[in-house]
């Protein structure tokens, strides 16, 4: 009889171990109560699917996620997937942060072994909780053969999403999840299928030891230059914009944004509508000149890009072309 997979999982809080004391309500309940022995104990199938071990990294709302914690989080990583006998990570995260923490792990973690994110929308002791099926599908996908050679992947709602792609779109919907392209593939009970296979990203290395700052503005009717001044006056390294439309900038921003790439800061476009590509202008502005494009990747994931591209070259923030060229390679 063959023996099951070793799959391991690392536990950080969130909305899957939230808990409540009306299971009627989905919407009041106090994140990162449960414990991951517990989220275990809950799911009983999983002792079919696999051989479960568990590590309590954190117990978080993730909306406090920190730099410290992904560094913590990657470290587990590496400790688990040089482990001959393990087949596998699962890590189980809160969703506010969750597209972010897929991101840096995707873009850092060059792993031999599937690592997949879960979450939930509904708190564990909901009448309608999401997160144990979400926890066992999770497992069924980090042990199939098929999730190899994937980077990071987040399986929520019977739905396989890359990390680079997957964003959260709803407030409180099970399936709040969705990607551009569309999900990477399906599980059903112990059917696990990929329908395509997404593009490697550029390996940026380990993370870093110190981050630069990195903040996001937003472009919007009649804006002030304030923020942008003193973020710069501060000392920032980057600055991601939420551009409207298709990477468009209200004049005034234009300028203090300029004025900051001037000074040596990196500035990146993205766009606040949630889908798209920022496209790069065939015959820039002076102030486009200056700027790179996020692509298709929203603000949040541009920031962790921006920010450990400059972690591992600080030059980029003054070499835009370069810039540009490592957010194509993402």
């Amino acid at each position: 009889m063959n023996q099951l997979p070793r799959i391991v999982v690392l536990a950080t809080g969130g909305t899957i171990a939230g808990a409540s004391g009306n299971p009627a309500s989905s919407a009041h309940y106090q994140a990162a109560t449960v414990p991951v022995s517990s989220l275990l104990a809950a799911v009983p199938a999983l002792k079919s699917v696999a051989r479960i071990e568990a590590e309590q990294v954190a117990q978080v709302d993730s909306k406090d996620m920190t730099f410290a914690l992904w560094a913590a989080l990657a470290a587990r990583v590496e400790h688990w997937s040089a482990q001959a006998d393990v087949a596998g990570i699962v890590i189980t995260h809160g969703t506010d942060t969750l597209e972010e923490t897929a991101m840096a792990l995707h873009l850092t973690q060059a792993c031999p072994v599937p690592v997949v994110m879960t979450a939930a929308m509904r708190p564990s002791t909901s009448l309608s909780a999401d997160g144990p099926l979400n926890l066992l599908d999770a497992v069924r996908v980090a042990a199939h053969p098929d999730a190899c050679g994937k980077g990071v992947l987040v399986v929520l709602n019977q739905q396989i999403h890359a990390a680079r792609d997957v964003a959260k779109a709803h407030t409180s919907a099970v399936d709040a999840f969705v990607s551009q392209c569309g999900p990477l593939g399906m599980v059903q009970d112990d059917y696990v299928r990929f329908a395509r296979t997404p593009r490697q990203a550029w390996a940026i290395g380990p993370m870093p030891r110190a981050w630069p700052v990195v903040e996001i503005v937003a472009s919007y009717a009649q804006p002030g230059r304030i923020a942008v001044d003193a973020l710069v006056q501060a000392g920032v390294a980057g600055l991601v914009v939420a551009a409207a439309g298709n990477g468009s900038i209200h004049e005034v921003l234009a300028e203090a944004l300029v004025d900051a790439a001037i000074a040596g800061v990196a500035v990146v476009r993205s766009s606040r509508t949630g889908a798209g590509h920022v496209a790069i202008p065939a015959h820039p502005s002076p102030s486009d000149g200056v700027f790179v494009s996020a692509a298709d990747l929203n603000p949040y994931k541009a920031r962790v890009l921006l920010a450990l591209a400059l972690a591992a070259d600080p030059a980029l923030a003054r070499d835009p072309l370069r810039l540009q060229a490592a957010f194509a390679q993402a």
